[in-house]
C-alpha cells in the first residue's frame, strides 16, 4: 500500500510522457491520494465498524489490487486519476482496520511489538518497493510497475482471508475491568499533536536532498548514500520500538518528539561538514522512524476496545494531514527564503507539539486511570493497565 501509495515519484518520467502531462501533474497524484485518503476514511470506516476485521482487510487489499491494475492499463491521464483515488479511498480504511485488528490479536504487552511489525512493513514500502519499482520502470515500463503492484495486492488479500485471525487476544483481570469509556478526548489530543510533529518533520524532510546538498559530496553514494542513510536508521528506529516496555510508551514518545525537534534544528548548521551531516541524518532518522509507532501504541492503548474503530481511522487522516500540511508550509518557506531558513520553523513547529505533549502525557495523582474523561495519556499506561 505505501508503495503504492509513493509509486508515481518513483515513475515519474516515464509516467509524465506515456500519458502525455507534465511531472508537476503526474507529482499531482500522490497529493490527491493523501487528500482522498483524509475525505474518505471516517465515512468508510462508519460504513463498515459492525464487519470483521478480515474480510474488510482482504476486500480493501483486493479493491487495491484493481486499482493498481486499472492504473496499468489507463489510457488517458483522467483515467489514471480515477483509478488512483479509487486506491487511496480503500487505503485509508486498510490503515484503520489493521491498526484495530493489530490491536484485537495481540495481548497488550506485545502491541508495540505488534504495531512495530505492521510498521515495518510500510518502511519496506518505502525503502526497498519504492526504489524497486523505479528500476522496473527504468528497465521496462511504468505500466509493468503497477501490474505488478496488482498482482502482489491481490496475493496479499488472499493470505490475509487465509492466514490472519479474528479471535481477540485474551485479556488480564485488569484489562477486562478498566472502563475505556471517556478516553476518546486524550486520543484525540496525541493524535493532533503527533500530526503537528509531522507538519515540522516533512517540512524539512521534503527539502532534505536541498539541506544536505553541501554535505552529501563527502557521503559515499553523495545525495542516494544520504537518503540511504536516513532510510536505515528510520528501520532501526522502528526495530528498537518493539522493545520500549508498555509503561514507558508516553515518555519514549515525548523523547523521539524532541530528539526529533533537535535533529531538525541541527539541519541548519550542517553547512558542507560531510560528518556533521552524517551524525544529524542518523540522530533524524532514528527519531523519526520511533515516532509513528509509538504514537500508534499509545492512540489505541488509549482508545480501548469501545473507541478503537475510531482511533484507527483518526491516525491515516491525522497523520496524512500532518504530511500535507507540512509539505505545503515547507514549500512556502523554500520558495521566500530558500532552503536555508527552513530548519529554525520546522523544528520550532516539533518542539511546540513536544510542549502539548508533555503537558498532555503528565501524570494526574486525582486521576486513576480508570476514570472517565481523565484526560491524562500517561495515566493509563502508567498507574495501571490500559484496556487494549
Amino acid at each position: 500500500m505505501v508503495t503504492g501509495e509513493m509509486l508515481p515519484t518513483a515513475v515519474l518520467p516515464q509516467m509524465s510522457a506515456d500519458l502525455g502531462v507534465t511531472q508537476a501533474r503526474t507529482g499531482l497524484l500522490v497529493s490527491l491520494w493523501a487528500l482522498t485518503v483524509v475525505v474518505a476514511t471516517f465515512p468508510l470506516v462508519r460504513l463498515t465498524r459492525r464487519w470483521e476485521h478480515r474480510p474488510v482487510v482482504a476486500g480493501a487489499l483486493g479493491v487495491f489490487a484493481v486499482a493498481s491494475a486499472l492504473t496499468a492499463v489507463a489510457p488517458t491521464y483522467e483515467a489514471t486519476v480515477a483509478a488512483r483515488l479509487l486506491g487511496a479511498a480503500v487505503c485509508g480504511l486498510l490503515w484503520a482496520t489493521v491498526n484495530a485488528q493489530v490491536a484485537d490479536i495481540v495481548p497488550s504487552h506485545g502491541l508495540a511489538t505488534g504495531v512495530a511489525v505492521v510498521l515495518g512493513g510500510a518502511t519496506l514500502g518505502t525503502v526497498v518497493g519504492v526504489p524497486l519499482a523505479s528500476f522496473v520502470a527504468q528497465g521496462w515500463d511504468w505500466r509493468v510497475a503497477f501490474g505488478a503492484l496488482a498482482v502482489l495486492g491481490g496475493v496479499a488479500a488472499v493470505l490475509v482471508r487465509a492466514v490472519v485471525t479474528d479471535a481477540v487476544a485474551p485479556r488480564s483481570a485488569d484489562e477486562r475491568t478498566a472502563t475505556p469509556v471517556g478516553q476518546l478526548r486524550p486520543v484525540l489530543v496525541v493524535a493532533g499533536l503527533v500530526g503537528l510533529v509531522l507538519v515540522g518533520h516533512f517540512a524539512a524532510f521534503t527539502f532534505v536532498t536541498r539541506l544536505v546538498a553541501d554535505a552529501a559530496p563527502g557521503l559515499p553514494g553523495g545525495v542516494s548514500g544520504a537518503l540511504l542513510v536516513f532510510g536505515a536508521s528510520s528501520a532501526v528506529g522502528l526495530v528498537l520500538v518493539g522493545r520500549v516496555r508498555d509503561r514507558w510508551t508516553g515518555t519514549a514518545l515525548l523523547a523521539a518528539t524532541m530528539l526529533v525537534a533537535a535533529s531538525v534544528l541541527a539541519l541548519s548548521v550542517v553547512d558542507g561538514s560531510a560528518l556533521t551531516g552524517l551524525v544529524v541524518l542518523v540522530a533524524w532518522g532514528l527519531t523519526s522512524g520511533a515516532l509513528p509507532p509509538l504514537a500508534q501504541t499509545l492512540i489505541m492503548r488509549t482508545a480501548g476496545p469501545e473507541h478503537r474503530a475510531t482511533a484507527g481511522g483518526v491516525i491515516p487522516v491525522v497523520f496524512n494531514l500532518g504530511i500535507a500540511v507540512g509539505a505545503a508550509l515547507g514549500s512556502v518557506i523554500v520558495e521566500r527564503s530558500g532552503p536555508a531558513a527552513l530548519p529554525v520553523p520546522a523544528a520550532v513547529v516539533v518542539a511546540v507539539a513536544a510542549v502539548g505533549l508533555v503537558l498532555a502525557t503528565r501524570p494526574r495523582a486525582a486521576a486513576p486511570a480508570t476514570v472517565q474523561g481523565s484526560g491524562s495519556l500517561v495515566e493509563p499506561a502508567v498507574s495501571a493497565p490500559c484496556p487494549s
